[in-house]
């Protein structure tokens, strides 16, 4: 079945090591000699996570048994990479995320660590969780809810708690935190519906729901509800704009009074 993400990375991956010897010996490791762009990002991203702890191999392993056995998660991927790619200036090309960007490194372990969760794997799932924040400083619990199409953009310093809900085609920059407001048990942390865009360092606290298409202004405290299309930005945040039904996620805009 033809591969259109695959096809055009692993493209760029050669063209890259015809006119960068010093990244040649990394990019056959890495795509070149791979098959597919699930076995090239099992191994990209278990060489970055490697402790001294857990070997590179047995982490690899874990993604290629994780890839496998889920097939959805190379969709999702490939949503995700497409996503940065098409929202993101900075990324002209897919080879991009894949080596470089640890928004989307680190998406992609949240979800081979969800799929550890759901399969009762809580343990691993939690290490590789941990690894993730350490190396990538992006702490996403695995067992948040996160749909397909999403970029973390810069991604330092992102937090998402347990029962954190994102949907699909969501834009999230750096220093945001989607979570609770102190010992509350159960469900206790935001739900980010479609086409969101969350500005940078914005804290959402609490099981409150930000509505579809809404806008979140940077360095907003967040804790009520976000009607759909709107645009909310203070502390604590409050509506300045009415929008026009569209998903800023898209447009990333971050002009309060759009």
């Amino acid at each position: 079945m033809s591969d259109p993400v695959w096809e055009q990375l692993y493209r760029e991956a050669d063209e890259v090591a015809m006119k960068e010897p010093a990244l040649a010996s990394l990019l056959k490791q890495v795509i070149l000699s791979r098959e597919s762009l699930e076995d090239a990002l099992s191994v990209r991203l278990s060489r970055k996570l490697a402790y001294h702890a857990t070997p590179e191999g047995y982490l690899k392993d874990v993604f290629h048994e994780a890839f496998l056995h889920e097939p959805g998660l190379g969709e999702r991927v490939r949503h995700d990479i497409m996503a940065v790619r098409t929202r993101d200036p900075a990324c002209r090309n897919y080879i991009t995320p894949m080596l470089y960007f640890k928004g989307f490194q680190a998406l992609t372990c949240y979800r081979v660590s969800h799929h550890l969760w759901n399969q009762g794997r809580e343990d691993l799932a939690m290490y590789l969780q941990s690894l993730t924040s350490e190396v990538l400083a992006v702490d996403i619990h695995p067992a948040a809810k996160i749909g397909c199409g999403i970029m973390l953009d810069h991604a330092t310093s992102f937090v998402a708690g347990e029962t954190t809900v994102i949907e699909n085609n969501v834009s999230i920059l750096h220093e945001v935190t989607l979570g609770g407001t102190g010992k509350e048990q159960g469900d206790r942390h935001p739900k980010v519906r479609h086409g969101v865009l969350i500005g940078a360092g914005a804290k959402l606290l609490g099981n409150i729901e930000i509505g579809i298409g809404a806008k979140v202004g940077a360095g907003s405290v967040v804790l009520e509800d976000v009607p759909p299309h709107v645009t909310v930005a203070g502390v604590p945040a409050k509506i300045v704009a009415e929008g026009k039904g569209e998903d800023p996620a898209f447009g990333m805009d971050h002009h309060l009074n759009c």
